[in-house]
């Protein structure tokens, strides 16, 4: 066998080892699904094995399902449901999709105890397996994860994994656990009883042997006469309790946009009130049935197959060697240099930090310090973390110190002055060859770079706040950008671990420039004279975390005031709206409300509660719609396509060449509703000839703002799609 290494020992207890070969991390696809079956079989047909240890050769026990299988189980339905009609379709995906769950329901019930001696992180598809043992011991190892994580890309646990964790665990523990999709570390995995034991690493199959030769049943518990459900039948008063508040939960926290998580309700639900085999085939019915839906064929092409390949370098160009990176530098010792520093040390790179002085530099770092020593005082980090992160760090107001880094990335205040002093002494220290970036937002990188000795030399990249926690990256080439700073900048994202996307020069790139529509249409609804509360409420309803005035208060009211005068000293007046320049210039220059930062924005902070809308806004609107005469799907549909359609513009213009890193970092970058898969991706859900008219319904009720462009109309007349004309592998041009 290929993917799994098997033997049997002298007292009967096979042990089954998993290791794929040319994969760092075992996952399952159809060539596991039919060693492991066949596995199965000779062990429950050989009476001679008592028993089966499962566990991996790898540093983890399984990553879960190789979801381009997935992917292409979706495209083979689509094309089947043309030539040979829905329903045998239909038929096809169901009994293809339940192969995995009737594997492990046979390991479950094949007559022979197995236990899952699970070594490293097991996620999704790979924790389905070890549910499906009769036993779980894991080794020791403070960094192993657990969990079923499927939610997060539009789907649900389809091979026995709803079924099985709700008769584990009370009902509400258990929705908790698949809505939130969080993964587990081990102690508290034991805690919920998915596991059963913690071992010493070097006793891990062992053990696992030890509880099979010690009489271990060969019945799941579900499987033995009078088997009583954790938290009583769904029918009780537990029950009730239950459901009827976990739906009015999910409503809450969705808006109803996820299929997948009203999925998981309907079939935890259903199948408590089943024998475990009719539950099983009730989760693989809803199984195949959100299979199909757009939002999960969106979200596993974005969150996972796009994901995946940019992380692993679908923009890098081919021919430049690979960046031997061991130090770099940041200059500038604030919230977003710190950060830098923070992330680039957690990867193993020593860093220069360099401020104007070294009491800023030190200020800088200390400030460091205290974040993780606040994370220590959690339980979420080490001291020893905590030391050898800061080791790492050399605070510094010597620019010479830089001489011998790798790469050099700025994080100075954004004014053009002073990035160009700064500039200016960098590459007056820096070696021949280093590159040199710029982690500016809003100044054009081809400009900036104009103040650099060799501009081939010279990208920008862009990193969101806070720096440790938000994922994406976003790398702008300039006009005179090299292969080689793009293959650095690259390599470097990488050793970060995080995800890239790359784009062409422009006025406040791609994610600036698109999330700044989002907060101009709520400051424009707000002038519309739509209450407040109402655009907030309904920008999460349209699946954005945040409405578009908390959104501009946490990046600075100031800051939006800013852009718009700078756009209109740039660009002329027709490049603004009027009723957004008023509404900011009210609440900058005459009422003092800059956002979150001082206290006071389209929100107060007091300082204690929780932040509550400024009651003076109302005395901001001119006129004042009746909410009951408002069109609330209209305005969902108006704060989505603006961001849409200015994504459209980008790929247009080229400032975006790849539908990938379109909607890749709009959800990553501004938290673009994650159901639809991204900006491009929702268009196509939509079709384009429908999203042109609603932006042309739109632009001759609201304005020019919403007028399709060009692109757009030609593929609505030609009902191309973004995935169809520009898919990745073709390389299209956009214009």
């Amino acid at each position: 066998m290929a993917n799994f290494k098997f033997d049997v020992d002298a007292d009967g207890i096979a042990l089954v080892t998993w290791d794929m070969p040319d994969y760092s991390m075992n996952v399952i696809n159809l060539a596991v699904i039919e060693e492991l079956s066949s596995l199965v079989e000779k062990i429950a047909g050989d009476a001679a094995i008592k028993g089966a240890v499962i566990t991996s050769s790898k540093a983890a026990f399984c990553a879960g399902a190789d979801l381009t299988l997935l992917d292409r189980l979706v495209q083979i339905f689509a094309d089947m449901a043309k030539s040979q009609g829905e329903d045998a379709a239909a038929e096809m995906l169901f009994v293809e999709s339940r192969k995995l769950s009737q594997l492990y329901r046979r390991i479950e019930t094949c007559g022979k105890p197995w236990v899952a001696a699970i070594n490293g992180t097991a996620l999704g598809g790979g924790f389905e397996l070890a549910l499906s043992c009769h036993h779980r011991i894991a080794a020791e190892n403070p960094k192993t994860r657990v969990g079923l994580p499927e939610i997060k890309i539009g789907l649900f646990p389809g091979a026995g994994g709803t079924q099985r964790i709700a008769r584990l665990m009370p009902p509400a523990d258990s929705l908790q656990l698949l809505l939130k999709g969080d993964q587990l570390k081990l102690d508290r995995a034991k805690a919920m009883k998915l596991i059963d034991a913690i071992v010493p690493a070097g006793e891990l199959v062992a053990k696992a042997k030890e509880w099979i030769k010690a009489g271990g049943k060969a019945k799941a518990p579900w499987d033995i006469d009078g088997f009583k459900w954790p938290g009583g039948p769904v029918y009780s008063k537990a029950g009730m309790m239950t459901f009827p508040a976990a739906n009015a939960i999910y409503r809450r926290e969705t808006y109803d946009n996820y299929p997948a998580a009203r999925a998981i309700l309907q079939v935890v639900y259903e199948g408590l009130q089943l024998p475990m085999d009719q539950a099983l085939r009730v989760e693989s019915r809803w199984f195949a049935k959100i299979l199909r839906s757009p939002e999960a064929a969106s979200m596993i092409r974005t969150l996972f197959v796009s994901m995946q390949e940019l992380n692993k370098g679908a923009r890098r160009p081919t021919e430049v060697p690979a960046t031997k990176l061991a130090k770099i530098g940041v200059v500038g010792a604030g919230f977003m240099g710190m950060g830098i520093a923070q992330v680039s040390a957690q990867a193993g790179l020593q860093v220069v930090l360099v401020d104007r002085d070294q009491e800023t530099a030190d200020k800088g770092k200390a400030a460091l310090h205290k974040q993780i020593s606040d994370r220590i005082a959690k339980g979420r980090a080490t001291s020893a973390d905590r030391d050898a992160l800061l080791a790492a760090i050399t605070a510094t107001a010597d620019y010479g110190a830089l001489k011998s880094c790798d790469l050099v990335i700025e994080a100075v205040f954004e004014d053009r002055k002073v990035k160009s002093e700064v500039i200016a002494k960098v590459q007056a220290a820096i070696g021949e060859g280093v590159i040199f970036a710029s982690n500016t937002s809003t100044l054009p990188i081809t400009s900036l770079a104009t103040e650099f000795k060799d501009p081939a030399r010279f990208i920008g990249i862009h990193f969101f706040s806070p720096v440790d926690r938000m994922m994406l990256v976003e790398i702008i080439l300039g006009k005179n950008t090299g292969d080689k700073a793009l293959a650095a900048a690259l390599d470097y994202v990488r050793a970060i671990r995080k995800t890239p996307i790359v784009v062409n020069d422009s006025r406040g790139f791609y994610t600036s420039r698109v999330v700044g529509t989002y907060i101009r249409e709520g400051h424009l609804m707000l002038a519309e004279g739509v209450p407040a509360a109402m655009i907030e409420n309904l920008g999460r309803m349209a699946g954005m975390p945040v409405g578009p005035l908390s959104l501009n208060d946490e990046v600075a009211v100031d800051l939006a005031w800013k852009i718009v005068k700078a756009t209109e000293a740039d660009l002329g007046a027709a490049a603004i709206d009027p009723r957004q320049k008023a509404l900011l210039e009210e609440m900058v220059e005459k009422r003092g409300r800059f956002g979150r930062k001082n206290g006071k924005g389209f929100y107060d902070y007091p300082a204690t509660g929780p932040k509550k809308l400024w009651p003076g806004l109302a005395d901001l609107q001119p006129n004042k719609l009746d909410p009951d005469t408002i069109d609330i799907v209209e305005l969902k549909q108006r704060l989505l396509a603006i961001q849409a359609l200015e994504t459209a513009r980008c790929f247009e213009e080229k400032v975006l060449t790849d539908v990938r890193e379109a909607d890749v970092g709009s959800i990553l970058g501004f938290g673009f509703a994650p159901f639809s898969g991204g900006t491009l991706s929702w268009i196509d859900m939509m079709g384009t000839k429908r999203f042109v008219e609603m932006c042309a319904k739109f632009e001759g009720k609201y304005g020019p703002r919403f007028a399709p462009s060009k692109l757009l109309i030609e593929m609505a007349e030609r009902n191309d799609t973004f995935y169809g004309r520009f898919a990745p592998g073709r390389r299209k041009e956009a214009a």
